[in-house]
């Protein structure tokens, strides 16, 4: 929240209530696709090996080879236009982008530049429980470059190594108009769009694995002005926080200079985490002096409108559109956001209701008690080795005061580690409830005639000794007591 604040009070310097300056920001997600292999050779797609062990001939530019476009990426490319309401084009072409770097063999990249295969469609951005939806300029396709290690620790210092395994990976780039106007919503935007590509099965989008890379094209202007500032670019940008802050010190940044009389350059610039601050990089190219044109070695890119039909037929249901839904079911919001957040979490959920679990009840068990289960396992809520079916089972046995919410509690345990059924469970550890009215009213006459001096301050006034007589019975029946028949029990005797 601090940084929100930082960049929020650095876009607004007022002088009697008017705001200055105003911030323009468009953003550049690079998202790698969710294929077994490059996207146009056949070398893994793998994160982790060692290095320089993931690449082939046509990664590495050797003479005489051909790129072969993977029909996977391309499907997972148009899942994510489609889901983000794009318009898909019926051709589109690959071009050759030309630069001179250590990690990019070929000395281009491919990628697609005049004629890419989605344009428009928008991203869902929820604030303050406020949905908008920032435009999309462009969805293109294009191949990752390799890796330059610069870190002394790795390469011994004085030399640079280069890591070719990802040269070659399959790159969705998902550019924004620039309409955002504060680090807080540049991060919601980024936060909704990887949750999109998670849902959709696009992208694992995570940023740890450079999965999912931003750049953030940032500006400013005076209120009412049409003409866009002068931008800068940052990069090096590998967590939500690091965007919020150095978006937050860039506006700063610009507004001194501005205010200064200085002139603010197009340039490339890179946050410095541990200095808090952003660094220049070099100055900003158009994109003339990447030299593109059309790839000679790939023909046109065709998608049929069956095909099309066919991929949005399988998309599931969008975070957005859950949202909504669960929303009408009268959840909390920040229930909703969680259960939303994760698609496999939020179909358990589906299932659950369908097979007539009360959501309120539902919702509160998964977003705590198995919530905190799931976070303990690598794969999450799929390595769960029981389905809806006995957790529905769980709930009715709570709802039906078979077993107490603690016993709940720990038979969810159990079937998280064995998979098996909750009723076995119960039985097999002698977790029933224990709700014979005639049995609890003795046990508590019992409790009471054991603590004289506790029912003496009880009925002087000292409300709170009831919890410790109500704690004894639980402790005396092991938790299986039914409380609320127990509490009324008590009540009623200590009269």
């Amino acid at each position: 929240m601090s940084s929100s604040i930082e960049s929020a009070s650095a876009a607004r310097a007022s002088v009697g209530g008017a705001t200055r300056w105003e911030v323009v920001i468009g953003l550049e997600v690079h998202a790698q696709l969710r294929t077994e292999a490059k996207l146009f050779s056949s070398a893994p797609n793998a994160f982790g090996a060692e290095p320089n062990t993931q690449t082939c001939e046509v990664d590495l530019g050797m003479p005489g080879v051909l790129p072969v476009l993977n029909a996977r990426a391309v499907e997972l490319a148009l899942r994510a236009g489609l889901a983000l309401d794009c318009e898909i084009a019926p051709v589109s072409r690959f071009a050759r982008k030309h630069y001179f770097y250590p990690d990019l063999p070929k000395g281009y990249q491919i990628s697609q530049y005049q004629e890419p295969y989605a344009k428009g469609g928008a991203v869902p951005v929820e604030i303050d429980g406020e949905v908008r939806f920032v435009p999309l300029t462009r969805i293109h396709m294009e191949e990752d470059a390799g890796k330059s290690i610069h870190d002394d620790a790795i390469t011994g210092g004085g030399v640079t190594h280069v890591d070719l395994n990802r040269a070659g990976v399959p790159l969705i780039e998902i550019v924004s108009e620039p309409t955002m106007r504060s680090a807080e919503e540049a991060s919601a935007y980024l936060k909704s769009l990887r949750t999109v590509l998670r849902y959709i099965g696009a992208s694992d989008a995570d940023m740890e694995k450079g999965q999912f890379r931003c750049d953030v094209n940032v500006s400013i202007r005076p209120p009412g002005s049409e003409a866009l500032g002068v931008k800068v670019e940052l990069k090096n940008l590998n967590s939500f926080r690091a965007v919020e802050r150095a978006l937050g010190r860039e506006i700063a940044r610009q507004i001194e200079l501005a205010e200064s009389g200085l002139r603010i350059v197009q340039e490339t610039r890179h946050w410095d985490e541990r200095a808090g601050d952003t660094r220049p990089g070099r100055e900003k190219e158009d994109a003339d002096d990447y030299r593109y044109f059309p790839d000679p070695d790939l023909v046109p890119l065709k998608v049929s409108a069956e095909r099309l039909a066919a991929v949005r037929r399988d998309l599931p249901e969008l975070p957005h559109e859950r949202r909504q839904r669960y929303q009408q079911l009268g959840l909390p919001a920040s229930v909703v956001s969680i259960l939303s957040e994760d698609r496999a979490l939020a179909e358990l959920y589906d299932a659950c209701v369908a097979r007539g679990a009360n959501p309120q009840t539902l919702a509160n068990w998964m977003t705590r008690e198995l919530l905190e289960i799931i976070g303990t396992l690598p794969g999450g809520v799929s390595d769960l080795p029981f389905d809806a079916v006995r957790l529905v089972a769980l709930l009715d046995l709570v709802e039906e005061r078979r077993v107490t919410p603690a016993a709940g509690r720990t038979i969810l345990q159990e079937m998280a580690r064995t998979g098996m059924d909750p009723l076995e469970i119960m039985r097999e550890r002698g977790l029933e409830s224990l709700s014979d009215r005639g049995e609890l009213e003795s046990l508590v006459q019992s409790i009471i005639e054991a603590h004289p001096a506790q029912i003496e301050q009880y009925r002087a006034g000292e409300a709170k000794v009831f919890n410790f007589l109500l704690g004894q019975v639980m402790r005396r029946t092991q938790g299986k007591a039914d409380p609320a028949a127990t509490r009324e029990i008590l009540l009623r005797l200590l009269m």
